[in-house]
């Protein structure tokens, strides 16, 4: 008997039939002689139908009042599923983020799991119940409502398999595992067996859409076994686990896209300690993540600051430069969406030298001009035109020899 964690993303829980499939599934894990929790998202096109009604409101909405409305897609999708269940003759109960307590803080929109008080969950187990929980959502020490941002029912179910201590923890969605690159983008992409924690780290935070990169850090961090799975299919998926021997021989294991990105530049920004502090430091406390930074070398003591955001932070990036603009006595600001993010990732990157070197080349044998550069111990990422985004992901895929099979 083994306790299982089994989340289901929009797609998967998109119709009733696609609902009555997830029970399906469920029961048959329960009667295998497993403990079955379920985190289920809100259906497909939900969340962005909540947003879009609040943007029709205001452009800069008071986000915990937008946690309230958009929390309510998934409290229908675990009513549904729920009763879907007992349809097809299992037990269960629905859990809300507050139900189960889910704790966050109190970043709204954004919010940060602290604990998760777990008796209810084990209480429901005991009765032999499917725990059908909502992804997304929590509740501050106030008893407010909060979300977890995009993808934030991946982090639910991986936080919710650490606290119950599963064996397992099982995330369902419309692709059956991870590939080394889009395949929408590249027909040549497969499908990888295993992937380490840190490698797909790095793919979720420069683009990867197959799990929210917070999921990731707390699987790491708690070592909870990850498999990536097609809700439609039978395919085992794919296994993000421990890093080994084997993995290293692999130079590069994905090329990933990022369209998200904007490039945001601020000219003749004071050459002087605590400037850039300054900056930084007042947009992490708006919550808005800073990815690729590259300043200019100084002349007359300025120099011009570059660095990207998120799009979805593009408004509440720039009500924070304006305000810095002047106090800082900086040049302005200017703001280019024109950009996107294309990356290689590969622990076998810690190895072998020259892997920089052989992207660069290969985007200049494609004509493709480097806006910007970023890196990490397994990871190079390039900011190009958004032209050029496809071509650079095929080229980088076939030079890395990712197109050859396994």
């Amino acid at each position: 008997m083994a306790l299982i964690v089994q989340k289901y993303g929009g797609t998967s829980v998109g119709d009733i039939g696609r609902i009555k499939n997830v029970a399906r599934k469920a029961i048959a894990a329960q009667r295998e002689g497993h403990k079955v929790v379920v985190v289920v998202s809100a259906m497909s096109g939900e969340t962005n139908r909540l947003l879009k009604l609040v943007g029709e409101l205001t452009e800069r909405p008071n986000e915990r009042e937008q946690d309230v409305v958009v929390a309510t897609g998934e409290q229908v999708t675990i009513g549904l599923t729920a009763i879907a269940l007992g349809a097809a003759g299992g037990r269960a109960r629905s859990f809300m983020g507050h139900q189960c307590r889910i704790v966050t803080d109190s970043t709204f929109s954004k919010a940060r799991i602290k604990r998760i008080d777990a008796d209810a969950i084990y209480a429901s187990l005991d009765r032999a119940e499917i725990a059908v929980i909502a992804g997304f959502q929590g509740v501050d020490e106030d008893g407010n409502i909060t979300t977890l941002g995009r993808g934030g029912s991946d982090t639910t179910a991986v936080a919710i398999a650490a606290a119950i201590k599963a064996d397992a923890c099982e995330i369902y969605t419309d692709v059956d595992g991870v590939y080394t690159t889009d395949p929408n983008v590249c027909r040549a992409a497969r499908k990888l067996d295993r992937v380490s924690y840190e490698e797909m780290l790095e793919l979720a935070s420069v683009g990867a859409k197959v799990l929210q990169i917070r999921s990731v850090e707390l699987a790491m961090k708690y070592q909870v076994p990850l498999w990536v799975k097609s809700s439609f299919t039978d395919d085992p998926g794919t296994l993000v686990c421990e890093e080994d021997a084997a993995m290293e021989d692999v130079l590069v294991s994905g090329v990933a896209l990022d369209r998200n990105e904007v490039r945001v530049s601020i000219s003749r920004v004071p050459d002087a300690p605590g400037v850039a502090a300054r900056i930084f430091g007042a947009l992490d406390q708006k919550a808005i993540s800073v990815d690729v930074i590259v300043q200019a070398p100084p002349v007359d003591g300025k120099t011009d600051l570059t660095f990207t955001v998120g799009k979805a932070d593009l408004v509440k990036t720039k009500d924070v430069i304006d305000h810095l603009v002047p106090e800082i006595q900086a040049g302005g600001v200017q703001v280019d969406e024109e950009c996107c993010k294309v990356s290689i990732v590969g622990v076998g990157m810690r190895t072998h030298s020259g892997v920089a070197a052989r992207m660069f080349k290969t985007l200049y044998k494609e004509g493709i001009n480097i806006l910007a550069i970023s890196t990490s111990e397994i990871r190079v990422s390039c900011l190009i035109p958004p032209k050029y985004a496809e071509l650079a992901v095929r080229a980088l895929h076939t030079e890395f020899g990712l197109d050859q099979a396994a």
